[in-house]
């Protein structure tokens, strides 16, 4: 039996831990943004960048931010942040804020009006 060779992860794949985060996290943290994948996926890999860092770890005012970038036209740089001082709740945050930010940008520049660039595949060819 012949099996399907899963995706690789996008998130696992792209996710550059800055500043706050030890490589020693990395699987939790993906776990956590986990979600984000089937969103980007409408994009190439190589197409998406993500970047996130903590700052003032566990102190008083913790500040969590992720950062997304998307190379196409026009260029996107998504930024969500959190102050929440549960980790784990800042994380939730940040993925939620990046996944309505990614619904945004993709109904921003989604054709509205003209079913013709909605669904090129379907028109049919003038003469």
């Amino acid at each position: 039996m012949t099996e399907i060779p899963e995706k690789p992860n996008l998130i696992d794949e792209r996710l550059h831990l800055a500043t706050g985060f030890h490589e020693s996290e990395r699987d939790w943290i993906v776990r956590r943004l986990a979600t984000l994948g089937p969103r980007l996926r409408s994009f190439d890999a190589v197409q998406v960048d993500l970047e996130i860092s903590v700052k003032e770890r566990d102190g008083a005012s913790q500040q969590v931010t992720l950062e997304c970038w998307i190379r196409r036209s026009p260029r996107l740089h998504l930024v969500a942040t959190s102050g929440a001082h549960e980790l784990a709740v800042a994380l939730n945050e940040v993925r939620n804020g990046l996944l309505r930010q990614i619904d945004d940008a993709k109904t921003r520049t989604e054709p509205h009006s003209n079913r013709a660039l909605r669904h090129p595949q379907t028109t049919a060819e003038l003469p």
